[in-house]
């Protein structure tokens, strides 16, 4: 019995080599519209689909595959005979081998059409004849993707499509359709937490290794809502890998909390909820440039400048940034370029380079030179446990309130830095401390399982900072700070349960804190604030990052 294919195909890469194959080998093709039009100007003989199903295509070709004579002929088992007889019986024949890769709806989606529009891309009997051979897979070859046609030509050469292979094809249908219709799902969601969570993700490409090169990793990309992810244009270096990945993520994420690439009129996290309650203060956008060593930043700093920025963060700690990430929301120039080439950096990145920064940079055979100029998308974050998947809106809301709770009020010149640092704690692993002077981070601390640690360690590293800049400066006048009078201003993600660290703080010279109130003890610290001359402000959120 001369063999069958279905094809209907929207991508017709490697289409003429599996149709001419085919037809050279005795198979008969049916096929539809523009498909069958395309393999007739190939001079390769087809069968329309109307043919067979004794049924015009309909509804501007809504309907062209949904018939039975169709599905009857992918579905039926042939070792089962009441199948053969029933197919006899209707005078209906076998498709053997099924060709189909979908409407383009991934990219429609994400073409801004209109609504009605998009929906129009919406495949429907594609699918469903995909999903009708993949169930039936041991009798039908279901072909999706163009790169497995010359397989597929090989081994009927053969006469040996193993079962192997046919499930292998099988479950790529089935990987397809899945993400195809959490796509259109997604498209069509207004709800914040559907029972049923769509995600649709195709894989960018496999890495090296994962987080410790024994374990295996993938890289994979939204389908139809694309990020930063999307646009990582790597200029130089060695290949990205897992961790490479995830510290880009967060710095890229932290670098556009304080400024967007390309400045002037982009808002910034949380922007609204500051001019709200501070409307005395108005924020401005200026360069920033932030250091993440192992996921957590090790030096976040704004400045008039590029060099600027880059030198107050790299001496916020300039021992961990070695093998850390540098990024930046301005241009690199060559004078900057000159600074980071000087250190040992996996990954720089930027919304753009200098030609004599690019030249600088590269002279380092490894290093990463990533450019990237758009702002995060993503509104959720998503954690995975074992056995599900934990979903959470994004934590872009910086303050619900601004309550001052001391007899001292801030000075002016301290609530940029209070508002620089409480963006800051919002990077840090918990239990967050930061210090800030000259909105630049000069003492982090954080991912401890208390608070009084990671304050001392915030305090005792701005104090050292500060030492370093002092005799720099009497050295040779290159102190990246307009002074070098101690930091006033200390940030927490967190509340106070004790006293204990303001008492830290005043030990330190600390002038101002800003924290988000709400413990059962909040008047212990409050009375530590009050007896040290402390300005304190409350914001009522809080901002953990486990």
């Amino acid at each position: 019995m001369k063999k069958r294919a279905l094809i209907s195909v929207f991508n017709r890469d490697g289409l003429s080599e599996l149709a001419s194959y085919l037809n050279t080998a005795g198979w008969e093709i049916i096929s539809t519209g523009g498909t069958s039009k395309f393999l007739q100007e190939k001079n390769i003989p087809v069968t329309d689909i109307s043919s067979v199903t004794g049924f015009p295509e309909c509804l501007d070709g809504r309907v062209k595959t949904l018939h039975p004579a169709i599905h009857a002929g992918i579905l039926a088992r042939r070792d089962v005979q009441s199948h053969t007889d029933t197919l006899k019986e209707l005078n209906l024949e076998t498709i053997d081998l099924v060709c189909n890769n979908l409407y383009p709806f991934f990219e429609k989606v994400q073409a801004d059409l209109p609504f009605e529009d998009t929906i129009e891309f919406i495949d429907i009997g594609g699918p469903s004849m995909l999903r009708s051979a993949a169930k039936n897979f041991r009798d039908v070859i279901v072909l999706t993707d163009p790169q497995d046609y010359s397989e597929v030509i090989e081994s009927l050469k053969k006469e040996n499509v193993t079962f192997e292979l046919k499930k292998r094809l099988a479950s790529k249908v089935f990987s397809l359709t899945a993400a195809y219709d959490s796509a259109i799902a997604r498209f069509l969601l207004d709800e914040e937490f559907p029972q049923y969570l769509p995600l649709s993700l195709k894989r960018g490409g496999t890495l090296r290794y994962g987080e410790n090169s024994h374990q295996q990793a993938a890289f994979y990309l939204n389908t139809d809502k694309p990020g930063v992810a999307d646009c990582i244009e790597q200029l130089h270096g060695k290949e990205m890998g897992y961790n490479n990945f995830r510290d880009l993520d967060i710095a890229w994420k932290a670098v556009c909390a304080f400024g967007l690439p390309g400045g002037s009129g982009t808002k910034l996290l949380g922007a609204n909820n500051v001019s709200r309650f501070v409307p005395s203060v108005k924020e401005s956008e200026r360069i920033c440039c932030v250091a993440i060593k192992h996921n957590t930043p090790c030096g976040i700093a704004l400045g008039d400048t590029l060099f600027d920025a880059f030198n107050k963060t790299f001496e916020c700690d300039p021992v961990s940034i070695f093998g850390g990430i540098i990024a930046c929301n301005a241009k690199v120039n060559a004078v900057t370029a000159k600074k980071l080439g000087e250190l040992f950096l996996e990954v720089i990145i930027a919304p753009d380079y200098d030609e004599d920064a690019l030249k600088i940079l590269m002279m380092k055979k490894n290093l990463r030179i990533v450019k990237i100029n758009k702002a995060p998308q993503d509104n959720y974050e998503y954690i995975s446990v074992d056995g599900g998947l934990l979903v959470q809106v994004n934590d872009h809301i910086l303050l619900e309130n601004w309550e001052i709770v001391t007899e001292a009020k801030p000075q002016k010149q301290d609530i940029p830095d209070m508002l620089f640092g409480l963006r800051a704690v919002t990077f840090v692993k918990s239990n967050a401390v930061v210090v800030v002077k000259e909105q630049s981070t000069i003492g982090i601390g954080g991912g401890q399982v208390n608070r009084i640690w990671p304050a001392k360690q915030a305090l005792e590293r701005s104090a050292a900072v500060m030492k370093a800049a002092a005799e720099s400066s009497a050295d040779t006048g290159g102190s990246p700070w307009k002074d070098n009078i101690p930091a006033r201003v200390l940030a927490s993600d967190a509340f106070f349960p004790f006293a204990d660290i303001v008492e830290a703080a005043a030990a330190a010279g600390i002038k101002a804190i800003i924290q988000p109130g709400g413990s059962v003890n909040d008047k212990l610290s409050i009375e530590a604030c009050d007896n040290h001359g402390i300005a304190m402000v409350f914001t009522g959120t809080r901002h953990f990052r486990h």
